[in-house]
């Protein structure tokens, strides 16, 4: 099920299970996961898009060897917090995805989340070429690192 509210997310998340954090682009795919504990994210690949099948049959195939508790896709909304034709784009995926895979999905505002990853590698003295190969898991870090941090507000206030 699609939550467009953390805090309905949050409540229906299994215990002790990690979730994945997606960057979704439309020539690739970060992808990031948490400790069971939902407190560190961390980058984990990029898949290269193809089919909306190829790509959900990779990232079912992920998700199923790690044993993820919910997904949440990063949502690239406009700078004046609109959303344009890749927030539709992210919002089919996900609906396209929610009839695959039983979990909960929720959204997490995405902007700037390429250039914090940029900054950071720029800031680890990464090369251009392998900052171009990692870019987009960092990102989902990012995304989902935003999220977990998120959860451990809404945890610390009891909900």
């Amino acid at each position: 099920m699609i939550y467009d509210d953390v805090t309905d997310f949050a409540a229906i998340l299994p215990p002790m299970r990690p979730l994945i954090g997606l960057d979704l682009g439309t020539v690739t795919i970060g992808l990031a996961v948490s400790d069971t504990f939902l407190g560190i994210a961390t980058p984990l690949e990029t898949i290269k898009r193809k089919k909306f099948g190829v790509d959900a049959e990779k990232l079912l195939a992920v998700m199923k060897a790690r044993d993820i508790g919910g997904l949440v896709l990063g949502l690239p909304r406009n700078m004046d917090g609109s959303e344009g034709p890749r927030c539709q784009s992210t919002r089919a995926f996900a609906r396209n995805l929610e009839k695959l895979w039983a979990g909960p999905i929720t959204y997490w505002d995405e902007r700037l989340s390429t250039v914090a990853a940029e900054r950071a590698l720029l800031e680890a003295d990464t090369s251009r070429k392998r900052r171009a190969e990692v870019i987009d898991h960092v990102a989902a870090g990012y995304i989902l690192q935003g999220l977990l941090d998120r959860l451990g507000v809404l945890r610390r206030e009891g909900n």
